[in-house]
């Protein structure tokens, strides 16, 4: 058996060309199947992993799935505005925390995610450099972001607008970088966090002016009397918050009736989650305690996963048949290259060789680019085993 593999060996780095079509073909049928399996387990293990420490979402009635992929994956597709209200609603129930969620604007390609402190405690985030936000217009960015834009704490990163014609005359902000996040391997690496009133401030709800008192230029005061000044529509709205302007930021309207996208609300314990569930059915479409809808993500991220993999079976089908049909062109390549070797074959005849020394070279011949593609899909699975958390956030998540 030996001298069998070694004349097949041979032969084979003789021919080389074409062994490494067929170890190609070979390596191909067999890795994409099981890579597609191993990228469909990290995507679902991360996916669960992260909704099922989200107890639940509060949002207003519409797609569960949108409100869920924006909460819990800061997805492009925004849903339908709630009010502030509404977290105060989950707050007085005192069954819940509820933390806000506003995510809804970018800065350069990364999402915006306006949210509160109690946001890093549920995630278990780290600060790797710097600190917290704590004052308005300041925020923390995820790793991936710090890393793909190059950006440390005391660097300033400018909110991007929805639009490329902003007719609201709302000015994008330069938010103060104070903080950069450990690694997490999530969709919060990908992230820009501030306080939710600086989403507010990005959006133009809070705003500060210039301190008129001390101007003189006669075309942004309009009218000066009893100690109150009329400003022009001149007055520029500051882009950036410093610690000499920061005072002048004001709210326009009851802040209660200000917008953010979903309510995280973490229950005391799962009898409490169960009763805030169903005072939300309870309560109705139509009623104002407590309207909207309240989703279980992981039930959502469940649903999203099961369409998965019947999509993943109709791919595994084509995979098979592609498969079948690359299995039989390798058949067709053994038979033709018989074919074109009886002259090789009756000179082994001749040399004595029987019919079964030349079946076993013509196995060994097999053997080899069998072998030799199964060590190079090990190989690749084990690369694809190595960055599947990439690649997921890559290709499925992000």
């Amino acid at each position: 058996m030996i001298d069998s593999l070694y004349i097949a060996w041979r032969y084979v780095s003789f021919n080389w060309a074409r062994a490494m079509t067929l170890v190609a073909c070979v390596t191909l049928i067999a890795v994409l199947p099981l890579s597609l399996e191993l990228l469909l387990e990290e995507s679902e293990r991360q996916l669960l992993e992260r909704a099922e420490t989200t107890p639940l979402v509060v949002g207003a009635k519409g797609s569960e799935l949108d409100l869920v992929m924006n909460s819990l994956y800061f997805g492009d597709t925004v849903p339908e505005l709630i009010s502030m209200a509404k977290l105060e609603q989950v707050r007085a129930t005192g069954l819940a925390v509820p933390i806000p969620m506003y995510v809804r604007f970018k800065a350069r390609g990364a999402p915006i995610v306006g949210t509160s402190l109690d946001y890093f405690d549920l995630r278990g985030l780290q600060i790797a450099q710097g600190r917290k936000f704590a004052l308005l217009g300041e925020a923390v960015i995820g790793a991936a972001v710090a890393t793909e834009l190059g950006l440390e704490p005391g660097d300033d990163l400018l909110s991007s607008p929805e639009t490329l014609f902003d007719l609201a005359g709302v000015y994008p902000l330069k938010m103060r970088i104070v903080g950069v996040l450990a690694p997490s391997n999530s969709a919060d690496d990908l992230a820009v966090f501030v306080e939710v009133k600086t989403a507010w401030v990005v959006q133009g709800l809070v705003h500060g002016h210039q301190d008129l008192a001390e101007v003189t230029d006669p075309t942004l005061v309009m009218d000066r009397s009893d100690g109150k000044v009329t400003a022009t529509a001149k007055v520029a709205q500051y882009t950036q918050i410093t610690p000499e302007n920061i005072d002048s930021f004001h709210f326009h309207g009851d802040p209660a009736d200000y917008p953010i996208t979903a309510v995280i609300a973490l229950p005391y314990d799962r009898k409490a989650g169960a009763i805030l569930r169903g005072r939300y059915v309870a309560a109705g479409a139509d009623s104002d305690v407590l309207s909207g809808q309240i989703t279980v993500p992981s039930d959502v991220v469940a649903e999203l996963l099961a369409n998965i993999f019947r999509i993943k079976s109709v791919l595994d089908a084509v995979i098979l048949v592609v498969g079948l049909a690359t299995a039989l062109a390798l058949v067709l390549v053994f038979a033709l290259s018989l074919r074109l070797r009886q002259r090789e074959i009756q000179t082994m005849f001749k040399l004595g060789c029987s019919r079964m020394m030349t079946a076993r070279l013509l196995g060994a011949e097999i053997l080899i680019i069998l072998v030799a593609s199964g060590v190079l899909t090990l190989l690749l699975l084990g690369v694809v085993s190595q960055f599947d958390e990439v690649l997921v956030r890559a290709l499925f998540i992000r």
